[in-house]
């Protein structure tokens, strides 16, 4: 069977979609089963706490079908089976969880406060990059917020410790970067952006005024 640990890196699973989505529940798994290239196979995906795993039935030995699993296998048969089967979980993983890449206190109470205040939610847009998000006010789909995972030293500190770090717009009449938990933009205009770190060194409240500072800069052409 194929591990879909790694599927689901990041992710909370939403057990109620499971349901939705058409998966049973099993004495202590969510199951689901679905038939794919003309009822020849079948895809079988098995979900718990502690474990995520899928596979592909053939329908006529009624045997685990591993080619899909195996990358030297090739073919137009092959292929076809593994990306219907590649669909299915990337469907389930897009529908039944939820992005949880920021862990730290402080970026959990900013993505409340952003949400319960703008009615705004994270957008992850880049598939490329899925620890970067954004915050985009829906009057004219400015950007006003992003939050970010990264190394400390990408800040031009000396470490490489993980943290989460917010990005908002900001008019410099005040200057409030000390290159110790506030920065210049990173990624961003340093003239119109700053940095700051989630790690509990800069007030909450202050960061809410911040994050309210940014939206408001956004609303102006």
């Amino acid at each position: 069977m194929r591990d879909l640990t790694k599927s689901f890196l990041n992710k909370t699973i939403d057990y109620q979609k499971l349901l939705k989505y058409g998966f049973l529940k099993i004495n202590n798994y969510y199951v689901y089963e679905n038939n794919i290239y003309d009822n020849h196979f079948k895809v079988v995906v098995e979900i718990s706490k502690d474990i995520k795993r899928s596979k592909v039935v053939d329908l006529v030995t009624n045997q685990e079908y591993i080619l899909v699993d195996i990358k030297d296998a090739d073919g137009s048969f092959v292929y076809k089976v593994r990306e219907e089967y590649q669909n299915i979980l990337n469907d389930i993983i897009k529908n039944c969880s939820v992005p949880n890449v920021f862990k730290s206190v402080q970026a959990k109470k900013v993505i409340k406060y952003v949400n319960e205040k703008y009615n705004d939610d994270l957008e992850y847009l880049w598939e490329k990059f899925p620890n970067n998000a954004i915050f985009r006010n829906k009057n004219n789909n400015k950007w006003y917020a992003l939050l970010l995972v990264l190394p400390e030293s990408k800040l031009k500190l000396k470490s490489e410790k993980i943290i989460d770090v917010l990005n908002l717009r900001y008019t410099k009449n005040e200057n409030i970067i000390n290159n110790q938990n506030i920065f210049e933009g990173y990624h961003m205009n340093k003239k119109n952006w700053i940095t700051i770190k989630l790690d509990g060194s800069v007030n909450l409240n202050k960061i809410y005024k911040l994050i309210d500072n940014s939206y408001n800069i956004s609303l102006k052409k």
